[in-house]
């Protein structure tokens, strides 16, 4: 397999696996009506493929030689939880189009990140294409942009938006200095965050697993679908963020509203709007003008 197949391969298994995530998390929810249980249940689940792919890989025994590393693998099983946690408060007390709005802002810290802190250059094309992407993203969630307006719980999506940032780069960092392989990376992250799910849902009287179950249809064949999903997410998402830069990375998860739009039509009866439709359009031209990224500069492309 080429190296262009092998990223496009890794690229779309990534915003395939968060798309069938967020579709199942969604119905999870919308069915127990708490984020924690359902966090609860998708990360129990998610741990047991995840142990299931380190035996059968035979990098189970590398989860307890990490001398040092295992603060940065903490670290990132903390913000882990907090980017859901902080969400989770924003959808609280704030509104729903403003949080879909500010929670993509991640997009736009990594960019400024990667051009401020790590001194790297993005070209005018690039931040064009970021631009593009992210007004076709906001049409297919359908933010409305007339309603905009901010309140106090609307910094817990800025702060959810920080988390998910700072994450990225400790993950690259971790990966690349401290030499931990993807896979030992996500078992840490499930593990801290499952640990932090579990004790908040049981400190706030939401674990109750056995009482959701019948809350709707195969709800027990949902479970470990959203887990394979996390485990998904965790398999294409962290061997991307080796392979290439964090704002690239980043860029094409923005494809990821676009497709869980499509699985909600056809999977959920939702409606294809036409201001969806255009969303889409403007989502894909982002993704061109991205792409054309190393023919208008070769000497500088990702």
């Amino acid at each position: 397999m080429s190296e262009k197949a092998r990223n496009a391969g890794l690229i779309g298994g990534m915003v395939v696996a968060w798309s069938v995530y967020y579709a199942v998390s969604k119905i999870l929810v919308d069915a127990t009506g708490s984020a924690l249980l359902t966090g609860f249940l998708l990360r129990s689940a998610a741990l047991l493929f995840l142990t299931a792919q380190l035996l059968l890989s035979g990098g189970f025994a590398r989860l307890f030689r990490q001398g040092g590393s295992v603060w940065i693998l903490l670290l990132i099983g903390l913000f882990g939880f907090l980017l859901d946690l902080f969400a989770n408060l924003g959808y609280a007390g704030g509104n729903l189009s403003t949080g879909t709005a500010l929670l993509k802002t991640d997009v736009l810290m990594v960019n400024l990140v990667t051009v401020i802190l790590l001194k790297k250059k993005l070209y005018v094309s690039d931040w064009l294409g970021t631009a593009v992407m992210l007004l076709g993203v906001l049409l297919v969630l359908g933010v409305d942009f007339r309603g905009f307006a901010l309140n106090v719980y609307d910094l817990f999506f800025l702060l959810s938006a920080a988390c998910v940032t700072a994450n990225a780069f400790i993950i690259k960092a971790a990966q690349e200095r401290r030499q931990v392989d993807a896979d030992t990376i996500s078992y840490y992250n499930n593990f801290v965050v499952l640990l932090l799910f579990a004790g908040s849902a049981a400190l706030t009287g939401e674990l109750r697993p056995a009482e959701a179950a019948g809350a709707v249809p195969g709800f027990w064949w949902l479970v470990p679908l959203g887990g394979l999903a996390q485990t998904g997410i965790y398999f294409f998402y962290y061997r991307n963020l080796r392979r290439h830069e964090v704002w690239v990375v980043k860029l094409w998860l923005l494809l990821m509203p676009v497709l869980s739009c499509l699985i909600g039509v056809f999977f959920l009866h939702e409606t294809l709007t036409p201001l969806k439709l255009l969303g889409v359009a403007v989502v894909l031209l982002g993704a061109a003008i991205l792409l054309l990224r190393a023919r208008l500069h070769p000497e500088g492309s990702a």
